[in-house]
């Protein structure tokens, strides 16, 4: 695994709740800088106590599109809202993600989607924002 970057890490609680959690929605803001898009329901793993989505459409998703842009915006956890920033995941660390999808959502239909291409290549790290 890759050593841990600058960028914000969520508390232990924080971790163990996303863990645990299969309702995340992440609003990247939209252009204007300002407003937060729609919630979209997206599935998360954790890897190395870091916090990884991935676009079920790839690239071409809307939100991957409006995140990788803006870089920030919030995600909702059942009643809890956070402000987070958004930055692609690196890309070594792509057969661990799949690893973690394939622990987490293991029997799902949506799973093998999930490993394709488009959605490797459209993996996002999500950072609490500081």
């Amino acid at each position: 695994m890759t050593d841990r970057t600058a960028r914000p890490v969520f508390e232990p609680a924080a971790l163990k709740r996303f863990d645990g959690a299969d309702d995340l929605h992440v609003s990247p803001f939209r252009e204007d800088g300002a407003t937060y898009g729609t919630p979209t329901w997206i599935w998360n793993v954790l890897v190395d106590g870091r916090l990884f989505v991935r676009a079920y459409n790839g690239p071409r998703s809307r939100w991957y599109r409006a995140a990788m842009n803006q870089g920030a915006g919030r995600i909702r956890l059942a009643d809890e809202t956070l402000e987070v920033t958004f930055a692609a995941a690196p890309a070594e660390l792509a057969d661990h993600i799949d690893a973690a999808y394939r622990e987490k959502y293991a029997g799902s239909p949506y799973l093998a989607p999930m490993l394709a291409s488009g959605p490797r290549t459209a993996a996002v790290e999500i950072s609490p924002a500081t």
